[in-house]
């Protein structure tokens, strides 16, 4: 008999192969497993996560097996609505490192090789899901939005500001030069954070 969890599907929005595009891992080689479904509704979220297919996992594997990469990037949505122990585990079994990118709404599940948060929730709430802390915060920042401190965030390996872009749907993809000069400013009088932008959106392609 089956473990439980290889019997269950799981939504999936998408799958393909591309480079991770932001935050540390930044232009490395990853497979992109995005789950449907969210618990949020950002006003300036770049995503369909509406909607998918439930596959099984061992559809997920026959997908991904043709693509040269040793990393499962999870994404969303909010990949924590479906992502178990157990699935991370099996896909580590089979040679596969992890990233997931979350929101921090919830605690991520054990296994996970790095975990990248870019928040939409409440400092309380981050330090609540990431008690041992995380690889890296990346915040959305938008013109004259100020900065958390530091110090009440969860310990992280690198603190990044990630500036919005353009937010009407003909523009999503068109940096707002003025926000990144803002972005650039509040790096150079708060060091500890670090710059990271959304190059798949210059990109322009998977």
């Amino acid at each position: 008999m089956k473990p439980q969890f290889l019997t269950q599907n799981l939504l999936i929005k998408e799958i393909f192969h591309s480079l991770q595009g932001e935050g540390g891992r930044a232009g490395e080689n990853s497979i992109f497993i995005r789950l449907a479904n969210c618990n949020l509704n950002c006003s300036y979220c770049d995503t369909d996560w509406t909607q998918g297919d439930y596959l099984s996992i061992e559809t997920i594997i026959s997908k991904i097996k043709e693509y040269k990469s040793n990393w499962i990037t999870w994404t969303g949505g909010e990949p924590t609505l479906q992502l178990t122990t157990d699935i991370v585990s099996y896909f580590k079994g089979l040679g596969f490192k992890q990233s997931i990118e979350t929101n921090g709404s919830n605690p991520v599940p054990a296994g996970i090789d790095y975990i990248a948060c870019s928040p939409k929730v409440s400092i309380k709430k981050l330090n609540n899901s990431f008690p041992n802390g995380l690889d890296e915060i990346r915040y959305p920042i938008k013109l004259n939005q100020k900065l958390p401190s530091v110090e009440l965030l969860p310990k992280a390996q690198n603190y990044y500001i990630s500036p919005i872009f353009k937010g009407n749907p003909q523009e999503k993809y068109e940096l707002d030069y003025k926000n990144l000069e803002y972005c650039i400013n509040l790096i150079k009088n708060n060091p500890q954070w670090k710059l990271s932008i959304q190059q798949h959106k210059i990109w322009k392609t998977q």
